[in-house]
């Protein structure tokens, strides 16, 4: 595949990332057609075609004799973290995705210093304990790092960056469990974590950035 067929490529699954978002695509619900697809794109249907059937042989849709093409049962969010591997090859969309994840989490977070009530911290307590759990078993804590982070936000009680932070994450989700499988790195985060979260118990709002964003760094690779 030439480098120019690379990027057409790389922009379908861009477009049907958009879609499965914007129309809050899940299992079961019809993808757009390869004319549609090509249409909106400006591209040759054979691109188009071409991007469907590799995500077909990963069996996360599948296509329907005369019936279209649909999202596979338990595919939806698998889908969403297949394309976003694709999308983050691309350096700068990597470089952007952090900062801008940085920025929210920061925000976020001196908020929660402010805001987090005795429950909000109990809450966030119990999922640390539940990533110390699967780091003591020698397992990796994927879901317990993204409860962690989803947390944080949510004690800064605005909505609106909550909405804006979920898909950040769900774009880098392959990329933070790329990240945990590093050796250490579960432990580390761990402690991380934990001076994050205390700082906030603090109410320390220089210190819990300072943490947040020396924490964020250590995970980049």
């Amino acid at each position: 595949m030439t480098q120019s067929s690379d990027k057409m490529y790389l922009e379908v699954l861009k477009e049907i990332n958009y879609l499965i978002h914007a129309d809050d695509l899940k299992s079961g619900d019809r993808l757009p057609s390869e004319r549609e697809l090509s249409d909106r794109l400006d591209v040759g249907r054979s691109s188009v075609r071409e991007a469907l059937r590799a995500l077909e042989l990963l069996e996360l849709i599948e296509t329907r004799p005369g019936g279209g093409t649909y999202i596979k049962a338990a595919g939806g969010r698998r889908l969403v973290e297949i394309i976003a591997s694709f999308i983050l090859k691309e350096d700068k969309a990597r470089e952007d995705l952090g900062e801008t994840r940085l920025i929210v989490e920061k925000e976020a977070i001196r908020l929660a210093c402010q805001r987090a009530s005795i429950e909000d911290l109990e809450a966030w307590k119990a999922v640390l304990n539940d990533y110390r759990k699967k780091v003591e078993k020698g397992e990796t804590p994927v879901e317990e790092d993204y409860l962690f982070h989803s947390m944080l936000v949510k004690c800064s009680h605005n909505h609106l960056l909550h909405h804006i932070w979920i898909p950040l994450v769900e774009y880098s989700k392959a990329a933070l469990e790329e990240s945990l499988a590093r050796s250490g790195r579960p432990i580390l985060s761990l402690y991380e974590h934990e001076r994050i979260y205390e700082a906030v118990l603090q109410r320390d709002a220089a210190k819990a950035v300072e943490e947040l964003s020396a924490h964020l760094q250590n995970s980049a690779f």
